[in-house]
């Protein structure tokens, strides 16, 4: 299955815009004058190498769709987006620590095994919550909830039309799989 940036669209649309009903609290450090959050493209391709490992492997387009995604997000330029900016920072932090690369720089196996050692792929979600929390809720979380709100990854889990997109008259008239 191939998502497509028109997914990304839909799953912002089903979102409310670009992600307005979302919230979050932001506790960026400021460590000084040199300490500034990762620049939008490093987002992306931190949040694309995230989704290469959390998304089902019979997905294709993943690049673009969390590209467009991601963009709307942060152009929202509030806590939520600061919180993933936040998340982002964190993983390249323990990234570096444990594997001397940026997270986006690692293998997927070792991205993995990254996300399971910082705690992230068990933890509850929590934008003010530990470390690992928060990695779960502005990273992870937020992958999935791109994902599964977009049609196609809406079919992944049987859910026709995700809550938020039209289907027709006719969507209501079929039962599950298109059967009538």
């Amino acid at each position: 299955m191939e998502l497509t940036r028109r997914d990304a669209v839909a799953a912002l649309a089903a979102l409310g815009g670009a992600g307005s009903a979302t919230y979050g609290y932001s506790r960026l450090r400021d460590d000084g004058p040199d300490s500034t959050p990762p620049s939008d493209d490093h987002v992306r391709e931190t949040m694309s190498a995230t989704a290469e490992i959390v998304y089902p492997s019979e997905l294709s387009g993943i690049a673009a769709f969390v590209e467009e995604f991601v963009d709307a997000r942060l152009a929202e330029d509030d806590d939520h987006a600061a919180g993933i900016r936040e998340a982002v920072t964190i993983l390249d932090e323990h990234s570096q620590t444990w594997y001397d690369q940026s997270f986006a720089d690692l293998s997927a196996d070792t991205r993995e095994t990254a996300l399971e050692g910082l705690g992230a792929d068990v933890a509850d979600e929590d934008p003010d919550g530990s470390t690992a929390e928060r990695v779960r809720y502005y990273v992870v979380n937020e992958l999935l909830l791109a994902l599964y709100s977009s049609p196609t990854g809406g079919t992944l889990v049987g859910i026709e039309n995700p809550q938020g997109h039209p289907g027709g008259i006719q969507s209501y008239q079929r039962g599950p799989n298109g059967l009538e």
